[in-house]
């Protein structure tokens, strides 16, 4: 089939989107494009990228005025199937359906509980934009042809609105284990932290417990707030270390002499029921993660024995996850080797991309009017 991936807000770089869904269509056999915002005119991976030209001055901008213009951009593709990526799309599938296309909405979070977590929207509309989103997403994804979400939560929100979905997970590609960087000096004891750094996220509470651990801390990524990188930058300890962002091969250095991983996310119910692609990619590099003692969390750090779980307020528990890693370095070891093997055989990408092929097969086989797709425990069974 000739198919178009459609962002107006993600990079064409974006690993969910590029790298893995499309690639893999792409290798399946499949024409695909991906239309997204300053992509370069050219076929990398066998994708054919094409830029989206799009009016953003602002968020309301691009949702009021883009619908129109970006529906124009992807009519010209022609394709069988449209696979787009943000909310704020929805009512460009909605037309692509009208003219008889074949329309997947991929939802990558649970925007409606999202809503309450933006900083930019003033706390008296958050609630009510949230039930409008809840209305709208509920309305027009009972047309589309398949609801491709990001966790199995997620896509048990859409059950009443549209039977046929699947949940394909953003578990991390498989490939060879980071290697430790000669630069790094190996007897430095240290943890880490990749992605966005936040005290939602885990920063405050990282920083407090490091201070009473035996260990240091590396952090990578970007912060969300500059107040909280410049008081990072400004420490004259070097307890906590700021690395920026990191490339591929930095990440992959960072994670190849750390004593584990952090993800101590806080407790509120988008965090709670989410699978966070960090805590996938330190198992992936063969060491322990340390983790929110979030039920789904604990279920694979228990069924896999990878790491331990702690309270992601208590900077105490987290202090003594550490140490206890640090003063027991063959259970550390261990619970590396075996979250490594867990993602090799249960947690990766190319099981989830065979999910997504069989689903864009189904697409093309069936008429989708008496068919049921549901991923459960990531087995797929059709109904």
């Amino acid at each position: 089939m000739k198919i178009c991936h459609l962002t107006s807000v993600h990079p064409y770089t974006d690993i969910r989107i590029n790298l893995k869904q499309c690639v893999s269509l792409a290798r399946a056999g499949h024409e695909v494009y991906l239309l997204a915002p300053n992509a370069p005119e050219k076929t990398i991976n066998g994708v054919h990228l094409q830029p989206l030209r799009v009016h953003n001055k602002n968020r309301f901008e691009r949702i009021l005025k883009n619908k129109r213009f970006i529906l124009g951009q992807a009519i010209a593709i022609d394709a069988d199937v449209y696979h787009f990526h943000d909310p704020e799309l929805i009512f460009v599938g909605r037309e692509l359906k009208k003219l008889g296309k074949k329309v997947v909405y991929d939802v990558h979070e649970d925007l409606p509980m999202q809503i309450f977590r933006k900083p930019y929207i003033p706390n008296f509309l958050k609630k009510p934009l949230s039930i409008g989103i809840q209305i709208v997403e509920k309305n027009a994804s009972r047309n589309f042809d398949l609801i491709c979400a990001a966790t199995p939560h997620i896509s048990e929100k859409f059950e009443k609105y549209n039977p046929r979905r699947i949940d394909v997970k953003n578990y991390p590609k498989l490939g060879k284990q980071a290697s430790v960087p000669k630069s790094q000096p190996q007897e430095e004891k240290y943890v880490c932290y990749i992605g966005g750094l936040a005290g939602d996220r885990g920063l405050y509470v990282m920083e407090e417990a490091i201070r009473k651990s035996s260990c240091s801390l590396y952090l990578a990524g970007n912060f969300h707030n500059p107040a909280d990188k410049a008081r990072i930058e400004k420490m004259e300890n070097d307890k906590v270390n700021y690395l920026g962002f990191l490339d591929k091969e930095g990440v992959a250095g960072l994670l190849g002499n750390s004593l584990a991983g952090l993800v101590v996310l806080e407790e509120n119910e988008p965090f709670k029921y989410s699978l966070p692609v960090k805590m996938f990619e330190y198992m992936s590099a063969g060491i322990p993660v340390i983790c929110s003692d979030f039920p789904l969390w604990r279920e694979i750090v228990e069924k896999h024995n990878c790491g331990i779980c702690v309270n992601p307020a208590d900077p105490n528990e987290l202090s003594e996850a550490i140490d206890f890693l640090l003063e027991n370095p063959d259970l550390a070891k261990k619970m590396g080797e075996n979250g490594r093997r867990a993602v090799e055989t249960e947690y990766n990408w190319e099981t989830e991309s065979n999910k997504l092929i069989e689903a864009y097969e189904q697409l093309a086989n069936q008429n989708y009017s008496e068919e049921v797709y549901v991923h459960e425990n990531s087995n797929a069974r059709s109904i």
